[in-house]
């Protein structure tokens, strides 16, 4: 097998997975969590970088206020995602959560044609507007607007929007990300330890390293993602990316015992039947540009 496909199969049973690890702290406030993740995952990709002695890029960045301004945004739309997220999960919303990232794809495809003039295909068209009818089916059946789903959705959405426009790579980007998440959410734990709220140190010994470690939890599968993505084209690692959220489904119905009802499935089912059609198509539409090309 392509070491390429291995490296994000792993990443994407992480990020599937994941919820089992915010689930094992959910004790702990979701934006105390969240400022763990964001000052560890600085601390862990630092160490990443002095072990790889990788800083030349530092200077350049630095003196780009274009990337910098970039990389602010990149890092607030990365902020929400991950509040989002965690919050959810320790709520009892993983399969709506789970939604975000199944339409994912397709709000990719909206910002590629609203910021990037990208041109789209009859069918792109049509899994797009299935997908919609999927979503007000939801709002209206199950009584709720997906808010969460769409937060994730749109939020994740603007931030590979952005970082497909930005000059660096996947762990120069979440190392400049994070530095700029990092005193803030030093300062809000400092707070919370000043006022006698704080949960680290003060919770039991293991609910304390899961926080030191949410860091590794969260660079590992980005790295792995960043070496997937430099061995294997695009709509292999599109067709894969939907390991996660179905991971994250499959959990919040079966081990969670999240209620998902008749409403619920018709909507899902709607979504899924527009990601179905938008996967085949992407794949027969290559398999027309390589059979055109090997006819040149």
């Amino acid at each position: 097998m392509n070491i390429g496909i291995i490296y994000a199969v792993a990443a994407y049973s992480l990020w599937g997975l994941l919820l089992v690890y915010w689930k094992a702290v959910q004790t702990v406030p979701a934006a105390e969590i969240l400022c763990h993740r964001m000052a560890w995952s600085f601390l862990f990709v630092l160490i990443v970088l002095s072990y790889r002695n990788h800083w030349k890029w530092l200077g350049t960045a630095l003196r780009s206020p274009i990337t910098i301004i970039t990389f602010l945004g990149t890092a607030c739309f990365l902020a929400v995602n991950w509040y989002t997220y965690i919050w959810a999960v320790n709520s009892g919303y993983i399969v709506e959560a789970s939604l975000g990232y199944f339409i994912n794809p397709l709000i990719n495809v909206v910002l590629g044609v609203v910021f990037l003039r990208e041109n789209l295909r009859f069918w792109q068209w049509t899994a797009v507007g299935i997908a919609a009818s999927g979503v007000v089916y939801l709002t209206v059946g199950y009584g709720a607007f997906p808010w969460i789903g769409l937060t994730l959705a749109f939020t994740f959405g603007f931030y590979g929007l952005l970082r497909k426009t930005a000059a660096l790579n996947s762990l120069e980007g979440l190392s400049l990300e994070t530095a700029m998440l990092f005193v803030p959410a030093v300062s809000c734990l400092l707070f919370l330890e000043f006022r006698g709220a704080g949960s680290f140190g003060h919770v039991e010994a293991t609910k304390s390293i899961l926080l030191a470690f949410t860091g590794i939890v969260t660079a590992l599968p980005l790295l792995l993602f960043a070496s997937a993505a430099r061995k294997i084209n695009l709509s292999t690692l599109g067709l894969l990316q939907y390991i996660a959220p179905t991971l994250q489904f499959l959990l919040g119905v079966l081990v969670y015992g999240e209620s998902f009802t008749r409403a619920r499935l018709i909507g899902f089912l709607v979504i899924w039947i527009s990601l179905f059609i938008y996967s085949v198509e992407g794949i027969i539409n290559k398999g027309k540009k390589k059979l055109r090309s090997s006819l040149q």
